[in-house]
């Protein structure tokens, strides 16, 4: 039998108000896990907040937080060791602008390695070692398919993604004999607001629709279609689980089949 449950387990995820994050948060609570979640803006931590799961002992609590900001991390992770330890960590906030690589300042780098790569590192480093004692944890990088196949328009979110892994497979490395274990998931075309807004820009740009990007997209996947937010999160759901337990430094893609690596 395929043990699935969470029940008992504490659960802490990053910029989860919308997309893949808050399909992580529900289905989480789903399996019997009370979870812990953050965004920047209140109305959307506050709808989050309000799921119940149909069935079993899962919760949803959210916080306001500001993932690139060390204090508002700080106060945030306070906030959820104050209730007691955490059991599982889904690394999931980031941002994905589209910019031109000549005319990037060094501040625009450091901001977004800020969000996507330090706001892991700060959450990893502070919830590991009550893992470590307790001899079980899970660790889970949302990363990108960008992280291996980079795109010059998206050159430093598919190089933050890329250390996220790096990051991910060292850890696991150091941490899996505790019963630590740390893995990356890697979303590909996944219908979220998103892509939905990458899918405007290259429109207005282009003078055509978003709905045409997005169709012309979608036949670049092997599948024919875009992945949702609900099937990625049933991979990082797996991932927290005893099903998964001889799991450990893997980079999982969910992309449809678009990827040809080997």
């Amino acid at each position: 039998m395929i043990d699935l449950d969470l029940s008992g387990k504490r659960a802490v995820l990053t910029g989860a108000s919308l997309g893949i994050g808050a399909a992580a948060v529900r289905a989480l609570a789903d399996q019997g896990a009370r979870v812990c979640f953050c965004s920047r803006g209140a109305d959307n931590v506050a709808a989050l907040a309000d799921y119940r799961p149909p069935e079993g002992e899962g919760s949803v609590r959210g916080f306001a937080a500001d993932m690139a900001d060390r204090s508002s991390v700080d106060a945030f992770l306070d906030g959820v060791l104050a209730e007691g330890p955490v059991d599982i960590l889904v690394n999931n906030v980031g941002a994905s602008p589209s910019r031109n690589f000549l005319y990037m300042s060094d501040d625009d780098w450091f901001s977004l390695f800020e969000l996507n790569l330090m706001s892991a590192v700060r959450c990893t480093r502070r919830l590991l070692p009550a893992m470590r004692q307790r001899k079980w944890g899970r660790v889970v990088m949302v990363s990108s398919g960008a992280a291996l196949y980079p795109n010059a328009a998206l050159i430093d979110y598919g190089a933050s993604k890329a250390a996220m892994i790096a990051m991910g497979k060292a850890l696991a490395r150091k941490y899996g004999a505790d019963n630590v274990l740390v893995n990356s998931v890697l979303p590909g075309l996944i219908h979220t607001p998103m892509w939905e807004r990458a899918a405007g820009e290259v429109a207005a740009a282009n003078g055509t629709t978003m709905a045409a990007v997005l169709a012309a997209n979608a036949r670049a996947v092997p599948v024919g279609r875009y992945g949702t937010a609900e099937e990625v999160a049933a991979v990082i759901v797996f991932l927290c689980t005893s099903a998964a337990s001889y799991i450990n430094g893997a980079a999982i893609t969910v992309d449809g089949g678009q990827g040809g690596h080997v």
